[in-house]
């Protein structure tokens, strides 16, 4: 799911993980918010845009899908758009969205997926791998679902933001979580993250059988300077997410 705008602003007091990340509460505000907000409209899917190319014709799953902005594009550009998301009230919205005949699914990435092997020829998973702990069955899924050749193109929390954000700073070669909050409507919504060094997201894609094709640090829609020009600013010298294109190597099981 895409992240909510000046995420860094948002941070409170921590709280448990048990009452964290549970979408269904906060579905309406968040997509709101999502749908025009710098990081999200003009920075984190035009650059996921970019990275995916040419999408005419192709069949692609948007791991992770919410509320459809992501799928509505790409259905735009000519894609064949399947959604899966764990959030129904964010399903509800993506099929607002999309219509009724949209092919979306509610299922948990950490479980395996209702789809054939080799079913798509992309997989885009945004904003989606930083609520995981252990990628690796995830991962092992978006493999097994793509076709040979196939590409994997994600985005996560970069990790010069999710290791710059606590006091003191946590050990930047361990996997740790860490709480928060985004606000909307002036209502604190607790979110738990987790942080991984760059090799370790790196060794995951290998281990699940994808070759690194790309790594990219976008910079915002030029767009973006006259709507937000404080952030637009930060958000050119600070960057906030991580991008990967990633092969799904026809050797994997």
């Amino acid at each position: 799911m895409d992240q909510v705008a000046d995420t860094a602003e948002k941070f409170a007091p921590s709280v448990g993980p048990a009452e964290a990340n549970d979408y269904d509460s906060f579905a309406e505000a968040y997509a709101a918010e999502n749908e025009n907000s710098l990081v999200n409209a003009y920075y984190e899917r035009p650059a996921m845009l970019a990275l995916a190319g040419n999408v005419a014709g192709r069949r692609i799953l948007d791991a992770g899908c919410g509320s459809g902005p992501l799928s509505a594009a790409l259905r735009d550009a000519g894609a064949v758009v399947t959604g899966v998301d764990a959030s129904a009230a964010m399903l509800a919205l993506a099929r607002r969205r999309l219509g009724d005949e949209a092919d979306l699914h509610l299922a948990d990435l950490s479980d395996r997926l209702p789809f054939a092997d080799g079913a798509f020829d992309d997989v885009v998973a945004s904003l989606v791998l930083h609520y995981l702990e252990d990628w690796g069955p995830t991962l092992n899924e978006l493999r097994r679902v793509l076709r040979p050749g196939g590409r994997l193109i994600a985005s996560v929390d970069h990790p010069v933001v999710a290791y710059t954000i606590q006091d003191p700073r946590p050990d930047y070669f361990a996997t740790t979580s860490y709480t928060f909050h985004w606000t909307f409507d002036g209502r604190p919504v607790p979110m738990r993250f987790w942080r991984k060094p760059l090799h370790a997201m790196v060794d995951a894609f290998t281990t699940a059988g994808f070759r690194l094709a790309a790594l990219s640090e976008p910079q915002p829609d030029p767009a973006a300077r006259e709507l937000f020009p404080d952030g637009f600013q930060d958000l050119s010298t600070k960057p906030n997410f991580l991008f990967f294109v990633l092969d799904a190597t026809p050797s994997a099981a």
